[in-house]
């Protein structure tokens, strides 16, 4: 059995669905924290059992019969995001999956600026060391971030933010269907994976520009100082620990973390990958 754990998030939702046109429902499992959520899953044939990183108790039941796990990381950060991580990969071992794959990222690294990257460095140690043949799926950036930036800049006509550089901006659902694809054919890659990316990595000036053409109206790219940008978010109620994690994105981002392009995503979609122009047209369309 397959189970996607976080099968009620952004990304782990988009899985389950690309894996049921892949493999039978009597195959895939889901742990989550919430198993009401995801009665339409098990309407459709797909077990549906209750499980979450910070009761290690309940992952025995939730992966029970796992041949390989998906684990979709923590939305949080630091010594936490580690523990929960660990507690999963742990917990797959022990029920006897061959195979645990996690959703890591193009920039892990322990000297990142962006506070999950070292995060994601870490994960991937403590994978290396479990004694479970493993996948550390190297996500490019989600180009959901996109939204916060780029949403404003339509009503406003200025994309305001700090001082940033190339990111090759990827889209879930093309992340999803490559999760799905790699789950259903186990051991097409063994150890963390070429960075999965979008086609192109483009830097904020750039999307101001694509935001222009597609709505017809300019828009101006204006650099925040970096202060002034934390000042302005947290005086919107936006949490200053989760202001300066963002922060670090743009100091990452600057010091060309998340600019590798390849083709391996559109290789394992079997078509091009989803374009920041095509994501912000979406956007702009509502």
């Amino acid at each position: 059995m397959i189970i996607v754990t976080g099968a009620t998030g952004k990304l782990g939702s988009r899985t389950v669905e690309q894996l049921l046109t892949r493999v039978p429902a009597d195959r895939v499992g889901v742990s989550v924290r919430e198993p009401e959520r995801a009665s339409g899953l098990a309407e459709r044939g797909v077990r549906v059992r209750r499980g979450d990183f910070a009761r290690p108790e309940t992952l025995a039941h939730a992966f029970e019969g796992a041949e390989q796990v998906l684990v979709v990381s923590a939305a949080t950060t630091g010594a936490e995001a580690l523990a929960l991580h660990t507690a999963a990969v742990e917990a797959a071992r022990e029920a006897g999956a061959r195979r645990v794959l996690y959703t890591s990222h193009q920039g892990a690294s322990a000297t990142s600026a962006f506070a999950p990257m070292p995060d994601h460095a870490a994960t991937e140690k403590v994978l290396a060391k479990s004694g479970v043949a493993y996948t550390a799926l190297r996500n490019g950036f989600y180009a959901s971030t996109l939204d916060l930036l780029a949403g404003p800049a339509l009503r406003t006509g200025t994309l305001a933010a700090p001082a940033d550089g190339p990111v090759s901006w990827t889209g879930h659902d093309d992340l999803a269907e490559a999760a799905a694809a790699v789950l259903a054919e186990e051991g097409r890659f063994d150890g963390p994976t070429p960075p999965l990316t979008g086609p192109e990595a483009l830097d904020l000036d750039a999307v101001a520009g694509l935001l222009g053409e597609i709505t017809g109206r300019r828009v101006e790219r204006v650099v925040v100082p970096e202060e002034e940008y934390v000042a302005t978010l947290t005086g919107s109620g936006v949490p200053e620990h989760a202001a300066r994690l963002l922060l670090g994105m743009f100091r990452a981002a600057r010091a060309g973390e998340f600019a590798t392009v390849t083709p391996d995503l559109a290789g394992l979609l079997g078509r091009p990958a989803t374009t920041v122009r095509a994501h912000l047209e979406g956007l702009a369309a509502g």
